[in-house]
């Protein structure tokens, strides 16, 4: 029997990618949702996630998909009533908030993933394997895109706990921390701020180097045109481009791995394993990286942003 899942916040990435990927997951049936202002045809639709765990009490697993900020509040009646949880990028607003969520799910013995979809992406593994009989010798991350097109008036992003420019950015920083070999933390971070608003629109980042290798990034919010999701790699043996986000890995020259997107169905592939073998997922070592960064950034004041 498929579990029946409830999806919580009926957004954007909503839209595009959890309800296509449900459909197509044998494991889960979308019986319900709840927003305060929009609904998904055909499906039982709620105002809260406190009216839906009320009123079905044979929904046994919950995707939020809401902005962070208010996420914790969500996750947590649910776990309180016993469903699994699964969590959208970033897992909340704050590490503390997520490690507490963390210890009432195994409290209740039921299911948390914290998901990084970018780590699902077609060539993450394989950069991954590649790298492990290498030594780096430089690697650095451009991550850039523009957030009129990717987040159309989502002022939300722009308020404190919306992370601006590392809403994408942690995408990056979860394929990171997934290719080393080992972790690394961050040394210092310069974060640009439109004078406006209170997340950054760009971020430089450098880390300790792994061995004597440099590990920088930068993530800009205002690329003009087709966005640069790319980390480039030189090591001793070969130097490698995992471009589109994770989708492509380009091996001196030569493209070695590629594939469709993917990601949000190897999400719940992994939420309905969890599930499963009754374990928990919650991985906090990207979002860690962006609490170190507003930690030790040096913050700079930049012309305002308007839609």
């Amino acid at each position: 029997m498929p579990h029946s899942i409830a999806l919580v916040g009926i957004g954007k990435i909503a839209r595009d990618q959890h309800i296509p990927a449900i459909a197509g997951n044998a494991d889960f049936t979308l019986s319900a949702t709840a927003s305060r202002n929009a609904e998904v045809g055909g499906i039982t639709a709620y105002r809260s996630l406190a009216d839906l765990l009320q009123a079905a009490p044979d929904i046994t697993c919950v995707s939020l998909a809401t902005p962070p900020q208010v996420r914790y509040g969500d996750a947590r009646r649910a776990l309180e009533a016993g469903r699994h949880v699964m969590l959208e990028k970033p897992p909340g607003a704050t590490l503390s908030e997520v490690q507490a969520l963390e210890r009432l799910a195994a409290e209740k013995g039921v299911t948390l993933f914290a998901t990084w979809h970018s780590r699902h992406a077609a060539s993450v593994a394989a950069t991954r394997d590649w790298l492990a009989d290498r030594k780096i010798q430089r690697l650095h991350i451009d991550w850039r895109e523009d957030v009129r097109h990717w987040h159309p008036g989502q002022d939300w992003i722009w308020e404190a706990g919306g992370l601006g420019v590392f809403d994408p950015g942690i995408n990056a920083l979860s394929v990171l921390t997934a290719i080393l070999p080992e972790p690394v933390h961050l040394q210092k971070a310069t974060l640009s701020f439109p004078a406006n608003r209170d997340t950054p629109v760009a971020v430089d980042l450098t880390f300790e180097p792994l061995g004597d290798a440099p590990i920088t990034a930068a993530f800009d919010w205002l690329e003009q045109g087709p966005p640069k999701w790319n980390i480039h790699i030189d090591t001793d043996a070969g130097n490698a481009i995992l471009s589109e986000g994770g989708a492509r890995l380009t091996i001196d020259g030569h493209e070695t791995s590629a594939g469709e997107d993917q990601e949000y169905p190897a999400l719940y592939a992994r939420f309905a394993e969890l599930i499963a073998a009754g374990t928990r997922e919650v991985d906090l070592s990207p979002m860690t990286h962006v609490a170190d960064a507003f930690t030790l950034g040096r913050r700079v004041i930049t012309a305002p942003f308007e839609w």
